[in-house]
């Protein structure tokens, strides 16, 4: 296909990459660095309309030399949870990455806008302006007080993870394992379940990607919102603890929820690598199936950019249109591209926010 659809998406972690090099961060966010998955006119280039920016709070060991890369590309494999995080180490990162954001709309001349309405995000649609979403992934920084929830919900915080792969005050992630069943741990405490309700009072979006099946179950008794896993794939198609069960899928279609496609490898491919060298196969059995379960009207994109080993077919933000010629290719019309691309997400924001 010719044409550049808008992209939505669900999520990037641009933020941390940010955070990692702030001396750079120009640089990175004009493009004349290079490297990484997202920048500006990589953004513009690709059509990336738009989409959740997250604020996550790398763990220690995230900063040193591992050889899970290495573990990650020859499956099977069960990589150990990282320790907890303290309030206080993480909402100095959060605050962190959160002033990064607002640097980006500050830097942008005009291109780059936070957004906290639906109305906002669909005027910056109209107008060509990205669209930002603050996303927390991973919800350390806010004590089970649940008083910093409304001081980052004043800050333009509109869509929270309650857990990464690692435990929480709230609840319990899933390890990065393969093959594994999400099913891995206890389920919310009470905290969590308080954490809940607070974001269904205050119209923010909760993020089910990382929690364990056990706390993706009590989110689903207690939350009066659509359901939503912003980065995440199919169990059926690549047995990963982090991709969703049938069963679970079909729980977040009935409550009118939303699943982003994530393009890292890992939870792309039937056999659990990470290697970047794969063909568009994957990519089109996940979203047939993920469609299959919760109809056109609930699936999108979600790409984990700047987070993730992704497709080289993909690349980058840039190379989102070949991602939807390759749909286009295998079938999908542009009514229903348009859909996955971005009015999905946009139809999902109605549904959950004030």
């Amino acid at each position: 296909m010719s044409a550049i659809f808008p992209v939505f998406d669900g999520h990037n972690d641009l933020l941390l990459r940010l955070f990692n090099h702030p001396q750079d961060r120009a640089a990175i966010w004009d493009g004349s660095l290079g490297g990484g998955h997202l920048d500006l006119p990589r953004m513009q280039a690709g059509g990336f309309a738009g989409g959740f920016f997250a604020i996550y709070i790398p763990s220690p060991l995230d900063a040193g030399v591992t050889d899970y890369d290495a573990l990650m590309d020859a499956p099977p494999y069960a990589l150990p949870l990282p320790n907890p995080i303290t309030l206080g180490a993480a909402q100095q990162m959060a605050l962190a990455m959160a002033g990064h954001l607002m640097w980006m709309e500050r830097a942008s001349g005009g291109k780059f806008k936070i957004c906290r309405t639906v109305a906002e995000v669909r005027a910056c649609l109209a107008l060509g302006v990205v669209a930002g979403i603050m996303h927390m992934e991973g919800a350390e920084a806010i004590g089970p007080d649940l008083d910093a929830l409304h001081v980052w919900h004043a800050a333009g915080l509109r869509s929270l993870g309650p857990v990464w792969s690692r435990p929480t005050a709230f609840g319990h992630g899933v390890p990065f394992a393969f093959p594994s069943s999400p099913d891995t741990g206890p389920g919310l405490t009470e905290a969590g379940k308080a954490l809940v309700a607070e974001c269904n009072t205050l119209g923010i979006m909760l993020d089910l990607s990382h929690l364990n099946e056990a706390g993706f179950n009590d989110v689903a008794r207690i939350s009066t919102r659509p359901l939503v896993a912003t980065h995440s794939n199919a169990h059926a198609v690549t047995p990963s603890s982090r991709n969703l069960t049938d069963r679970q899928l079909g729980v977040i279609r009935d409550s009118g929820g939303m699943v982003g496609l994530n393009f890292a490898t890992v939870f792309l491919r039937p056999d659990g690598r990470k290697s970047a060298e794969m063909g568009w196969d994957p990519v089109l059995r996940h979203m047939d199936h993920l469609i299959g379960i919760l109809g056109e009207d609930h699936v999108g994109f979600g790409s984990d950019f700047d987070g993730a080993m992704v497709p080289e077919g993909i690349g980058d933000a840039a190379g989102l249109p070949r991602l939807i010629d390759a749909l286009h290719e295998h079938g999908y019309d542009a009514r229903l591209l348009r859909k996955i691309a971005c009015d999905n997400w946009i139809g999902l924001l109605d549904r959950t926010w004030f």
